[in-house]
């Protein structure tokens, strides 16, 4: 690395160590700086690693907290302090103490009350006889607080005895007690015996009893045994009303599917009511066909009341997208009577609108010097047939234009429009299915046409048609089936010059090839980021395409050993693709995403290679930002133009291999940097004489193209913003030892910049 290269990476380490050393300058007089607190264990009995434990559980729950920091840095409060006096204004000013965090003062220290916090969680721990002292350093304007606890011996479960009668709701709850979550032996925990009330609830509430609460357990703990143990004793409160102990049964259900929040009182008549396959109707206007409630609902009247089941029919129609607000309710049914009670269900149903229109402008940005604008127009009918049924029928157009580089003028225009239509069932002739989780299957049409206009180039006109199914087994889990997916894409107009420019270079016919595909396709997901986008987890995707096996069976070949459909030589191809990513969390605002994405084509039959359409590519905002938009590979292969001119032909293959590692650190809500780095390539599955050192071997590995960079994403909450710069650290169609470029990073070099950094915008994560 050159020498500037140096200077400007330790220039920018001074900056963040001189702005760090005076944290305390906003810091009023006669106050100081938080720091954060530290808790000593006196114990003989733990061990080195439980007291460290310990303490750093004890120390997070003391208050205040101190600044955040990472890596030892408190870059809030330092973003805060660049902003100087809070008290003056200024855009610049305002901006820094938005974005930062202001100094946490000593002042607001309670060391009493953090010392009773202390004591009461080692208490609810088993250590019932925990004694603490709290106190302050002060020095250089900063305050340090340091608790010293003693938790004496933790008490542990000696004997667990459930105390039941021989009633139905004593029978019950006997039934699940070899599942208790509390256990002889364990330490005593209060939240484990809170939770041990909430389990006997959650099995009561399966099994009919609506209105019992975990308010009606009460667990018992006799500390007077001696030898630090107590027995626990856990039973019904004597003073449970009678219709908590008592099981309810579903007696009539009433569905108000036109509902209006500020209207009368719906329930209060029932006249109107249709009863249909064991449902109440109430629906005067004819708004929604009764067909549409008993496919969605699993509540249903004669079954014993379960908390599932509740939770079960809200979730499935409020997945149908067609109501505004959902809510039930429960009312003791005048059939009540005995030792079985019996309820009424009320669903209020209120829908959104029937018809909408929606107008989306987007932009974007690619590392190839187009700048692009897209216009889309959607007309939405949310209940065509009255069963549910979506109707999307939408308009767009766009456009891309190259602000820069050695060739402009070569702008790209699209316009294009389609339909699509979905039901909230699988539509399957002379088969009828459903499912009884919270999510509705849809069977989804879609047909669309488009026209792509590259100015001076060539038009292309596109036809796609699909009929698929959709469905979620759980809220993990989504899977999508195309058993019928129709692409027909072929170039209505081509200009002379592009049709010159095929004499010198054959590889161009690739993008105006006829490409007639007609197959199916299968998609499985697994996203465990839907319950916190935050949090560890994994995201996994694996596809299945198929093209031309039906038709290849029964149709004939040709003089020329071809087979057609409709007068086009048809696609026949098998591609599969599996993008696998790990999410790891160290907290709240920092994270490390990896993903890796391995890709393989297998043309046979009237093909050679996959459809140009189908094909792999890499480079660009989302895969390796450190090179330009499709111009990596295949293998070793490089237009000889690229250096010279600029021109990046785009190169697409049958195979594809790509890794990428991204640390992520969150600022504030806004500001989110991060580090990232980037390795792949793509391969053709046959040798092309066109592109030498395409073809997939032994040593793909030792071709993988590498970049790395920095990055900020902006959060905006209604869009994600992504500033990404990037430089290449390796290049695989350089001869093998002189691959790794690191050696040849020149941030002083004008020409190295222009060739070497490459800036990416671009809106949401990369992945």
């Amino acid at each position: 690395m050159k020498n500037n290269s140096i200077f400007y990476i330790a220039l920018a380490l001074f900056i963040v160590v001189a702005s760090s050393c005076n944290l305390t300058k906003n810091v009023p007089k006669g106050d100081q700086l938080y720091t954060g607190a530290n808790v000593k264990i006196e114990d003989s009995v733990m061990s080195h690693g439980q007291k460290k434990q310990m303490s750093k559980k004890l120390e997070s729950l003391t208050r205040p907290l101190p600044n955040s920091k990472f890596l030892g840095i408190p870059i809030k409060l330092i973003l805060y302090n660049m902003g100087g006096d809070p008290k003056k204004g200024g855009f610049i000013r305002n901006f820094f103490h938005k974005i930062g965090q202001p100094p946490v003062l000593a002042s607001t220290l309670n060391l009493d009350f953090n010392v009773k916090v202390l004591d009461n969680y080692l208490e609810n721990t088993g250590y019932f006889q925990a004694e603490g002292t709290g106190d302050t350093t002060v020095k250089n304007k900063k305050a340090h607080a340091y608790y010293t606890l003693t938790p004496g011996p933790v008490y542990s479960i000696n004997n667990l005895q459930f105390d039941l009668d021989s009633s139905a709701i004593g029978h019950e709850i006997g039934k699940t007690t070899t599942e208790s979550i509390l256990h002889p032996g364990d330490h005593f925990n209060l939240e484990v015996v809170k939770g041990e009330r909430s389990r006997i609830d959650a099995n009561l509430k399966q099994n009919g009893y609506y209105y019992f609460s975990p308010d009606f357990m009460i667990v018992n703990a006799d500390s007077t045994i001696g030898d630090h143990k107590v027995d626990m004793h856990v039973m019904v409160k004597e003073n449970t009303p009678l219709k908590a102990r008592k099981p309810y049964i579903v007696d009539n259900v009433y569905i108000f599917p036109n509902y209006h929040l500020n209207g009368k009182k719906a329930d209060t008549s029932k006249i109107n009511s249709s009863f249909y396959k064991g449902y109440y109707i109430v629906d005067p206007r004819h708004k929604f066909r009764k067909k549409l409630f008993p496919r969605i609902m699993v509540f249903d009247s004669g079954d014993v009341y379960n908390l599932k089941d509740h939770n079960l029919s809200l979730s499935r129609l409020i997945n149908l997208d067609v109501f505004k607000f959902v809510k039930n309710r429960f009312e003791d049914s005048p059939n009540s009577e005995g030792d079985t009670g019996r309820l009424n269900v009320y669903y209020y149903l209120t829908p959104k609108p029937k018809k909408s229109i929606r107008l989306e402008v987007g932009g974007n940005t690619k590392s190839n010097n187009f700048v692009g604008t897209q216009l889309t127009f959607t007309f939405r009918n949310r209940n065509t047939f009255r069963a549910a049924e979506h109707l999307d029928i939408y308009a767009n157009a766009g456009s891309e234009v190259q602000y820069s580089g050695y060739q402009q003028g070569y702008n790209t225009y699209k316009l294009g429009g389609g339909v699509k239509f979905s039901f909230p069932k699988f539509v399957v002739p002379f088969f009828q299915f459903n499912t009884s989780n919270a999510f509705v299957p849809k069977t989804i049409i879609n047909l669309s046409y488009d026209i792509l206009n590259r100015r001076k180039l060539y038009t292309l006109n596109s036809l796609k048609g699909e009929l698929g199914y959709t469905w979620k087994p759980n809220l993990l889990v989504e899977q999508q089936f195309n058993p019928v997916s129709i692409n027909y894409v072929k170039a209505i107009n081509i200009t002379q010059k592009y049709r010159d420019s095929l004499a010198n270079d054959p590889l161009l016919k690739h993008a105006i090839d006829t490409q007639f595909i007609l197959g199916s396709n299968y998609s499985y997901t697994i996203n465990h980021l839907i319950r916190d986008p935050l949090s560890s987890g994994i995201y996994f995707n694996a596809i299945g395409d198929l093209s031309g096996n039906v038709a290849g069976l029964f149709i004939q070949k040709d003089a020329n050993g071809k087979k057609r459909l409709l007068g086009g030589t048809f696609a026949q191809y098998l591609k599969t693709q599996l993008d696998f990513r790990y999410y790891w969390a160290f907290n709240r605002q920092m994270r490390l995403a990896n993903r890796i994405i391995t890709g393989v084509g297998f043309p046979y039959g009237n093909s050679s290679e996959l459809p140009f359409i189908k094909q792999f590519f890499i480079g660009g905002n989302n895969s390796i930002r450190a090179f330009r938009s499709r111009s990596v590979g295949p293998g070793t292969f490089r237009d000889e133009r690229a250096d010279s001119t600029g021109f990046f032909p785009d190169q697409a293959a049958d195979i594809k291999l790509e890794l990428n590692s991204e640390f992520r650190f969150r600022i504030n809500n806004i500001l989110e940097p991060a580090v990232f780095v980037d390795a792949g390539n793509i391969w053709l599955y046959n040798k092309d004489p066109l592109r030498p050192g395409g073809e997939f071997t032994k040593d793909f590995l030792k071709q993988l193209a590498v970049g790395a960079g920095v990055g900020l994403r902006i959060d905006l909450t209604i869009l994600l913003l992504r500033l990404d710069v990037a430089i290449p650290l390796r290049e695989p169609w350089r001869e093998p030892g002189d691959r790794w470029v690191i050696d040849q990073i020149d941030f002083g070099s004008k020409e190295w910049r222009r060739k070497n950094i490459i800036l990416n915008l671009a809106i949401g994560y990369p992945f």
